[in-house]
């Protein structure tokens, strides 16, 4: 594994790096105190090709390699983890999902849209389903040559202000995992309702929805997969949304990184600057080295990745390790704050509230801990 950049690779994060410090750090305090949905950034994150940086050119995207996909979302995980959340979303579930399973036609009506027009949403939890998809109540029963769905997810990043939804529902209940199937839902459909969720800790600019499904009814040619591979494709498109969270958590430890040490040369106590003693100096290293081990992790993804090989459990171990490092180091860069990073004058109570929930979900700590248990057992998890 070669841990030089590219030429390319270097212009890329430059590129994103520039384009976050420009257009979204500026921004960022203000959409999180106002919940406000990024409405004026969005079309630049399109002109950009931020939305399908790892989709293929002939579909609309920038056709880049996994790591430099990586480089950009930890720049946005940096500036605005709401912001990165709607990208990796869109870009490392939903295109993922067209690309590994879609059908031509289905490729060629969605993927051009996914990058440059609106966004996709992934409708796998539900209010009672959420580390165990498999006991989901969505249904979607035949009726000719259409499929009509009913059911509710909950928690869907993007599902209320996207174009399309991926919905996965029981076509055979009683099945359990073997009976659920993946469906392309546009969200203009007849019977969808987004409804935004408000009051959230962390993630307060991004679009977090309630979806309900009543009687929605779509073509046969909106199945994706076949009928019971839906849990197959989830899992598939998870191990790169997983990939996705872990840089975007790596980007939340630079950004307390940075934080803590220009923090740590503006304050002054008992006479001198607070970065001069030694214990605060403990806590900038624990943040740093906490951040080295989460990049090496998910670049190390991005390179099996880009080899072609499967990465089911370096994708779980990048996620459950980033994710719980930036909670570690938002905690760290707050304790450097003193008093002050207990208020939002500085950003590092936004990064501990935004760093919180990347423990909870596309599986929380505990379910990656158990897989990686039996995998490592010999259960044979991750199959």
């Amino acid at each position: 594994m070669d841990f030089d950049l590219s030429e390319q690779q270097q212009q890329i994060r430059s590129l994103a790096r520039d384009f976050c410090d420009k257009e979204v750090a500026p921004h960022a305090r203000e959409l999180d105190k106002t919940e406000a949905f990024p409405d004026e950034l969005l079309p630049k994150l399109f002109e950009m090709g931020f939305l399908g940086a790892s989709v293929p050119e002939e579909f609309g995207g920038m056709g880049l390699d996994y790591l430099s996909y990586g480089l950009i979302v930890e720049e946005l995980g940096r500036t605005d983890a709401s912001i990165r959340s709607l990208v990796s979303v869109n870009s490392g579930l939903v295109c993922t999902c067209l690309l590994n399973w879609g059908t031509d036609e289905q490729k060629r009506e969605w993927l051009p849209r996914l990058t440059s027009e609106g966004l996709g949403a992934f409708g796998l939890t539900e209010p009672n389903a959420g580390s165990d998809p498999a006991s989901m109540n969505s249904g979607a029963s035949r009726d000719g040559d259409d499929w009509i769905l009913n059911g509710s997810k909950m928690w869907i990043t993007n599902g209320s202000r996207g174009i399309l939804t991926v919905i996965f529902a029981q076509t055979d209940h009683g099945s359990g995992a073997k009976g659920i199937t993946a469906f392309l839902v546009p969200q203009d459909s007849p019977g969808y309702e987004g409804r935004p969720i408000h009051g959230k800790l962390g993630l307060r600019a991004g679009d977090t929805a309630e979806i309900s499904m009543r009687d929605v009814r779509i073509p046969d040619g909106n199945r994706l997969g076949e009928v019971g591979e839906g849990l197959k494709i989830a899992l598939n498109a998870l191990d790169s949304g997983r990939f996705s969270l872990a840089a975007g958590a790596t980007g939340i430890s630079q950004a307390c990184l940075d934080a803590a040490i220009r923090y740590a040369d503006e304050r002054t106590q008992f006479g001198r600057k607070i970065s001069s003693f030694q214990l605060v100096q403990e806590l900038i290293s624990d943040i740093y080295l906490d951040l080295q081990a989460s990049r090496a992790l998910y670049w190390k993804v991005a390179w099996k990745h880009d080899k072609g090989e499967r990465h089911t459990v370096e994708s779980s171990v990048a996620k459950a390790f980033c994710s719980e490092a930036s909670v570690r180091n938002a905690d760290r860069a707050v304790q450097v704050h003193g008093g002050y990073g207990y208020s939002d004058e500085y950003p590092v109570g936004r990064y501990l509230r935004d760093a919180r929930v990347t423990t909870l979900y596309e599986g929380t700590s505990q379910i990656h801990r158990l897989l990686l248990g039996r995998h490592l057992t010999g259960e044979n998890a991750f199959v």
